[in-house]
């Protein structure tokens, strides 16, 4: 045996931390160190998700590709060494700064940085050039949760934990679509429920979705009135005589002008039924259940954050807590879900605007508290912009220079366009990112080759304070950075470098962990967030951290799972504050230029604006296209036919999307999720129709509540393109990518006429392969084009138009692409091409259900029928669907109704 044979059978195993949403679950990822290769399984260890996994995190390993990478800075579009990429930023940020000041700087992150990198971008900016111009894009998803704990406990403290979970006896997810957001989250609960049967499960969303599975109760309230639900709670548990006096006199101030307010906002239930659109009857129960339960945990996420009140919001459901005396207890307390992987990470170290680090504040004692420990004189003293605010000044050009860490705002920010006109005019954009092209990348003057997921390597935080180690699994590909290096390298090249000499991660981890507990001996203001106890951590112990809440200190040294239970708040009383709130309707509602009202939100197999799930194929096949939910009420009356095509639009941009009829939403309303960009779509960036109105607390963007209308899409014509190689489609009104198993599949459509497809079709194909067989079907008449073409018989490419939207399922043609076919077509298959039907006897799995497994419908509908199955864990057992990570059981379940409807078995 050879040396290097033996090289590859050497596997390491590295624990590590899965990088999409705020559960925050441990992955064991197996490395073969010769080859790269990379497999990776849940964490059977980790207290976030003892093992399970998700579609999307069991699928990391597709993700972890070269092609799409960014690995060289590029300067001006040429690619440069470090060294120049890095003098150009820094020389043009001093030039700037020396001509307009440090306002005219902005740096706009993600909570797909690593607290490190957080930490030093924070330092930055806010330290040391001394502007607080730094704001995230969590300010999207949960800067409302963040004000409402400030306003309330005095702290932005999250006090209940996942162990909740199977103590609990009454779960409310609130805004949440758990079974899809945040799926391990969702499968806990409902095995918590399977094994006690006094766990109920409530639901409160205008739609109804795959979460409704679990609900013993579904609340569908009007979009916008949560705030008259929760103060109708109030008031209804204060009239039950249901409330813990000893727990408000003791450690709660302001609740008699609070109550008075929600008195005042829901006389009876009534009066909030009619205000949230909901019968009478569904409330009783659910303020009856709440009374009745002293073990109530709410789970809440962006429906309540992602809105114009959305501080009230969560501070109407903080309320019933307190009120209550339901928190810092087993199986009771408020948990807000966050969406991404380290927002809690960005919030520990200030990363928002208005925050300074370690949860302090722009007040007087905190700002030189942070100067002292920092040794500048430079701090910023003011709040800066907040996300919103900080494009608009880009566009007003008060900011000349911005730099992009981590994220993409030219499709996830509301009003997207206007972002997009803001960076295209804006001096000079700097953008750090791991892959090549994204909508906001393409704008940058600085292309900057950050670390991606795999070669990362530092600490992130979940939705229950859970600091865990990300372990890079990879070494740096090319000229691949950290982004704390890079952001550290800068500094030092602006003049910093005192302040900026780090040499690793754990240097800049103690340092962290050394100003949280930096003078939090006050007993006026003591801080929450405090792990001050690693502030002295060897590089060995940060190495092999594990998984721990904090607060971690002397007192604390294992961690905190719960806080708040001694009744003791983080205010200079130490008592809990109540606030008179009252419900407000959305700032902009729906009128006759604007009959609709769009919601917008997540799919279950993909993540922000798929610049990584979109690289692994079984996550494309569930949902492939942009679409827009829409009752058959709605759809009757804007003249929309399933599965056509309709155009979008709102005062602020348009879209087109692919129509699904459904009835899990109300009239009126319409749903759009929010994943496409230009590089995956032509027309289907739903940021660009967004609402930019924002809480005047929070400054969080109302994305659930966007006045919209509706058309039918005039096309002239339909089709799909299937291809071995990646193809330029210009000129054409819809275009869809959608990235299968060695194949490049496109949807698309036009209100123009293109003649002439197959010479089109071998222009794009002549780079890959020169010499191409055609087998074509036309009738110009009926405007029908069919043509597939081979080389050496391996199948190229397949084209089918129509002029109409009912064409093919797609998924045969696919499966004829697969890397792993060895054989040449067959003659009845090259015939089949052409009709888009697979020969008689030839599988075909239908749309894919189950992404964890690639199982598709037609396959879950024939172990049914063939096995005569009626549950969705006879399924599972038959053919592995929904027996991962759970969040197809819905669908299965339906499938399941249809089939025993239609036997009538």
């Amino acid at each position: 045996m050879t040396n290097k044979t033996k090289q590859k059978l050497i596997v390491t195993t590295v624990k590590t931390t899965c990088c999409y949403c705020g559960v925050g679950c441990g992955i064991t990822a197996k490395v073969n160190s010769d080859t790269g290769e990379v497999i990776v399984i849940g964490d059977d260890d980790h207290p976030a998700n003892f093992g399970r996994l998700c579609s999307k995190g069991s699928s990391l390993a597709e993700t972890l590709e070269l092609s799409s990478r960014l690995l060289v800075p590029q300067v001006y579009g040429k690619p440069v060494d470090w060294a120049t990429a890095l003098e150009t930023v820094a020389n043009k940020f001093n030039q700037l700064i020396d001509q307009y000041g440090p306002d005219a700087i902005a740096f706009y992150g993600s909570g797909q940085l690593l607290t490190e990198d957080y930490y030093v971008a924070n330092k930055l900016m806010k330290g040391f050039i001394g502007s607080a111009n730094i704001d995230t894009n969590s300010r999207l998803c949960m800067s409302s949760t963040v004000a409402g704990h400030k306003r309330t406990f005095g702290s932005d403290t999250v006090p209940a934990c996942y162990d909740d979970y199977e103590q609990a006896e009454l779960i409310i997810l609130i805004g949440s679509n758990t079974a899809w957001c945040h799926p391990v989250s969702f499968q806990r609960i409902k095995a918590a429920k399977e094994n006690n049967p006094r766990l109920k499960v409530v639901v409160i969303d205008p739609r109804k979705t795959p979460t409704c599975d679990i609900a013993d109760l579904h609340i569908p309230v009007k979009i916008g009135t949560d705030v008259a639900l929760f103060n109708g709670l109030l008031s209804y548990l204060y009239q039950e005589n249901a409330l813990d006096q000893e727990f408000i006199q003791q450690h709660t101030q302001g609740f008699e002008e609070t109550i008075m307010a929600a008195q005042n906002d829901a006389l009876n239930v009534a009066t909030v039924a009619q205000k949230c659109q909901v019968a009478p009857h569904i409330l009783e129960t659910f303020y009856r259940w709440y009374k009745e339960t002293d073990k109530t945990l709410s789970l809440y996420s962006q429906g309540v954050n992602q809105s114009s009140s959305g501080t009230d919001k969560v501070s109407a459901i903080l309320h019933c807590h307190l009120a209550t005396g339901r928190i810092g207890k087993p199986g009771c307390g408020p948990l807000s879900l966050t969406g991404q992987p380290n927002a809690m990470g960005g919030r520990e170290v200030g990363g928002l605007a208005h925050q300074l680090a370690a949860h302090m504040d722009f007040y007087a004692e905190d700002i030189e508290r942070v100067k002292r420990f920092w040794q500048s004189d430079n701090i910023a003293d003011k709040p800066g912009h907040t996300a919103t605010e900080l494009f608009d000044a880009v566009a007003d050009g008060k900011i000349k220079a911005i730099w992009i860490m981590a994220t993409n705002p030219v499709v996830s920010m509301p009003n997207a366009d206007k972002v997009k006109q803001a960076l295209e005019q804006c001096e000079f954009v700097v953008v750090s990112d791991c892959v090549a092209h994204t909508d906001t990348l393409d704008l940058a003057h600085i292309k900057l080759p950050a670390a991606p997921w795999s070669e990362k390597d530092g600490t992130v935080t979940n939705s229950e304070r859970r600091i865990s180690r990300q372990r890079a699994l990879l070494p740096l590909a090319g000229d691949a950075k950290p982004d704390w290096w890079i952001i550290a390298q800068v500094a030092q090249k602006m003049g910093f470098t005192d302040g900026f000499n780090y040499q690793s991660n754990v240097e800049i981890f103690r340092e962290h962990a050394r100003l949280s507990g930096f003078e939090n001996n006050n007993k006026q203001r003591l801080r929450d967030f405090d792990i001050s106890l690693l502030a002295d951590i060897s590089e060995d112990d940060y190495n092999n951290l594990q998984p721990t809440q904090w607060p971690i200190t002397a007192k604390r040294p294992q961690g905190t799972a719960r806080l708040f239970d001694q009744g003791k708040f983080f205010t200079p009383t130490e008592k809990a504050n109540f606030t008179p709130i009252q419900f407000k309707p959305p700032a902009n509602l729906p009128n006759q230029q604007w009959p609709l009202i769009l919601n917008t939100g997540r799919l279950r197999d993909q993540w922000h604006t798929m610049t990584r799930t979109a690289l692994a194929p079984r996550l494309n096949q569930h949902k492939p296209e942009p679409f827009v939910e829409i009752t058959s009420a709605d759809a009757l009356d804007y003249g929309l036919n399933q599965g056509e095509l309709a155009q979008i639009e709102s005062a602020w941009g348009k879209m087109l999307v692919r129509v699904v009829i459904t009835e899990t939403l109300p009239q009126g309303v319409i749903f759009v999720p929010m994943h496409w960009t230009a590089q995956f779509s032509s027309q289907g960036r739903m940021g660009a129709l967004v609402n930019p109105v924002i809480d005047p607390i929070s400054k969080q963007p109302e994305s659930k509540h966007t006045p919209v209308k509706i058309k039918a899409y005039d096309a002239q014509w339909h089709g799909f393109i299937i291809s071995r190689h990646p193809l330029v489609l210009d000129g054409i009104d819809y275009t869809v990518l959608v990235k299968g198993n060695g194949y490049f599949h496109y949807e698309v459509a036009s209100s123009k006429n293109i003649r002439n497809w197959q010479y089109h079709l071998a222009n794009q194909l002549s780079p890959y392969t020169k010499e191409l067989n055609w087998q074509t079907y036309q009738d110009d008449k009926k405007l029908l084009f069919r043509t597939a073409c081979f080389s050496a018989k391996e199948l190229q490419a397949v084209l089918i138009i129509s002029p109409h939207s009912r064409l093919p399922e797609r998924g045969w043609i696919g499966s004829l692409f697969d890397p792993l076919r060895t054989e040449p077509l067959k003659d009845d298959e090259r015939m089949a091409l052409l009709t888009g039907k697979p020969p008689l006897g030839t599988p075909d799995v239908g749309n894919i259900i189950c992404a964890c497994f690639n199982v598709g419908e037609k396959t879950i509908l024939s172990a049914i029928k063939d096995g005569k199955l009626t549950t969705p864990q006879a399924v599972g057992k038959s053919c592995k669907a929904g027996t991962n990570c759970g969040s197809c059981v819905p669908e299965i379940k339906e499938l399941l109704i249809s089939h025993l409807t239609v036997t009538g078995s």
